[in-house]
């Protein structure tokens, strides 16, 4: 009989599952559906949920839902199987993707793809400047002019950075040289020696095209390289032209193409 359990986590009951998600970092890009940076961005949220999935003791795989998706990293060598169908209960109608866990009967999504891309540590300059209460409202700010319907507040930032993974943050904010903010890039750190991760990244529309998301990624990426980060990883929808040209020209390479698992659609 199989000892798999499955345990929904509040935000302050988190600490385990981050740990483990960490242990599970690659050295170059992130495994699975989920990093420990993933899991830092949605704490933002006071309802977020985590789910961690534990066998004879262990942990063997952590995720969450993000909107329809439910997006799970596990531990190498995880019965896979095993945990698809306990998450299955999770998948009901309308919750029809999965990011990083097969599920039998379902296909990949044919219609969006996301590119993984890997930024190798190297000497970088960048106007980036930490991110600190002092300046959390211009942060705000960014995000929620950068990214249309984004209910970010400073209320959620302070949410985020009191939670278990607010340690991992490393938060940047480039200003134009009249000192109004114009980029902003959150990096989440793993551990040293594991990949860090970029998420997100913005530029205000009223200052894109002068290079400061470039000086904001490079900030970030700095930041975590000095931490320890062995790489630094963002994922960017394949469609997004101008995202993954951003992120070329800070110095990211492609290193592999994501798909969704979708449920199957019937004839």
């Amino acid at each position: 009989m199989s000892s798999l359990a499955r345990h929904r986590l509040t935000p302050v009951e988190t600490g385990p599952a981050l740990r483990a998600l960490c242990e599970w970092t690659p050295v170059n890009v992130p495994g699975g559906g989920v990093h420990p940076g993933d899991v830092g961005w949605y704490l933002r949220l006071d309802d977020a949920a985590v789910f961690q999935w534990i066998d004879e003791g262990v942990p063997i795989a952590a995720g969450f839902l993000d909107g329809p998706v439910l997006r799970v990293t596990a531990a190498p060598g995880a019965d896979l199987g095993a945990l698809a169908a306990d998450a299955e209960e999770l998948l009901e109608p309308g919750n029809d993707w999965s990011d990083g866990l097969p599920v039998p009967g379902w296909e990949f999504e044919q219609e969006e793809s996301w590119l993984v891309m890997s930024w190798t540590p190297q000497p970088v300059s960048s106007r980036a400047e930490p991110v600190g209460e002092a300046c959390a409202a211009d942060r705000v700010l960014v995000q929620r002019s950068a990214f249309a319907g984004s209910t970010f507040t400073v209320e959620h930032w302070h949410t985020m950075k009191r939670s278990p993974a607010g340690g991992l943050a490393v938060e940047v904010l480039v200003r134009t040289p009249a000192g109004e903010p114009a980029a902003a890039a959150t990096g989440w750190f793993a551990g040293v020696g594991r990949c860090g991760l970029l998420e997100p990244v913005g530029t205000h529309p009223d200052h894109r095209g002068h290079g400061h998301g470039r000086e904001a990624v490079l900030g970030a990426c700095a930041a975590l390289t000095q931490r320890g980060a062995s790489a630094v990883a963002v994922v960017a929808p394949s469609t997004n032209d101008a995202a993954v040209a951003l992120y070329r020209s800070a110095g990211f390479t492609v290193v592999r193409e994501n798909r969704d698992w979708v449920r199957a659609r019937r004839a």
